[in-house]
């Protein structure tokens, strides 16, 4: 550790961002989980994790937000094998139920045991995650969650909510409340749905949505205020009307309650930004954007108390998992500013 060179992180095997902690030792720890088994479009999120954990070597470390950040401490557990190994096994089966879903002939008797199967075993991935990460919680660490599709962090929802009160800001470009969509109770797109039916999630404040139901439309609606919905066609008229970013997001995020749940859908972002994501919707904010609304959330005096990044899907080349990494590194950085932690004396 003391021969760490933060100038030189990049040349040699080390963790998340070239950096030298173990998870022992971090304040700061992501836990992969390289799960797509509900994707309904494009695939290739599962590998979103590992090729995060690629580019990432490649990131410099100074940031003008926190410079020293990375000395809090940042490492990534393992990939978890027994997930990538469910993962493989419940996605060829999700292919199989998909290929007939909606057709007229309706769903087979195999389907529907398919069906059944996917669905025992999204749980049981649910379960795992909220074992996990209440295990990391318990130690005193801050968690982010890399996905995977945008199911995987409920696990990790419902640790938290077993502790406090708390808020979700939702960057996508999907709203994400779809009860049970394609027959898949942990459905990508069902995680807000299923995260509202836990009563300590107080507030959803939704953030570049353009891709939605009337269905969606309507519960958001019909939510009482719990559920605040920016859409990415509200937010460019407001900005083409000579709104200023800096004012829209003094107002969402006024609407957030004292302790914040970041969740980031990667596909929140323009689709030049992941053009390998599953469903990839044109229109969303710049990356330099979310990063003014996260940094304006940090600096707020209110708490952040966990993250998700999801749905990153590597194509071809490393451009994605690159957009990724430094999504995460910023994520990482805002989260140790914000809860004021301490180098380790790096």
């Amino acid at each position: 550790m003391p021969q760490f060179n933060p100038d030189e992180n990049g040349l040699h095997h080390h963790g998340i961002f070239g950096l030298p902690f173990n998870v022992e030792e971090s304040q700061i720890v992501l836990f992969p989980v390289p799960w797509e088994a509900t994707v309904s479009y494009g695939s290739g999120t599962a590998n979103g994790p590992e090729a995060i954990l690629k580019a990432s070597q490649q990131i410099d470390l100074h940031d003008p937000i926190y410079p020293d950040g990375w000395r809090v401490g940042i490492a990534m557990e393992k990939l978890p094998a027994q997930i990538i190994e469910a993962n493989a096994a419940c996605r060829a089966q999700s292919e199989l139920y998909l290929s007939d879903f909606g057709s007229d002939e309706g769903i087979e008797p195999q389907e529907s045991q398919i069906l059944i199967d996917i669905n025992k075993a999204t749980q049981q991935l649910c379960d795992f995650v909220k074992e996990k990460t209440k295990s990391l919680l318990d130690q005193g660490k801050f968690v982010g969650i890399v996905g995977g599709e945008h199911s995987v962090p409920l696990g990790y929802m419902q640790a938290l909510a077993e502790k406090q009160e708390f808020g979700i800001l939702q960057i996508d470009a999907h709203a994400d409340i779809r009860n049970a969509y394609e027959g898949f109770t942990h459905s990508h797109a069902s995680i807000m749905y299923n995260a509202m039916q836990i009563d300590n999630i107080t507030q959803l404040v939704q953030v570049g949505i353009r891709d939605f139901s009337q269905g969606e439309n309507e519960f958001a609606a019909n939510s009482n205020g719990r559920i605040l919905m920016y859409t990415d066609h509200e937010i460019k008229n407001a900005s083409y009307n000579h709104g200023s970013w800096d004012s829209i997001c003094t107002n969402i995020i006024s609407h957030l309650p004292e302790n914040v749940y970041i969740s980031f859908d990667i596909d929140g972002l323009q689709p030049w930004l992941c053009p390998n994501t599953g469903t990839p919707v044109p229109g969303g904010l710049l990356v330099e954007e979310a990063f003014y609304l996260l940094e304006k959330l940090a600096n707020s005096g209110k708490k952040i108390i966990g993250f998700d990044l999801c749905e990153v899907s590597p194509g071809n080349d490393e451009w994605d998992g690159n957009v990724g990494s430094r999504v995460l590194y910023k994520l990482c950085l805002l989260a140790a500013k914000n809860r004021g932690m301490k180098n380790l004396g790096i």
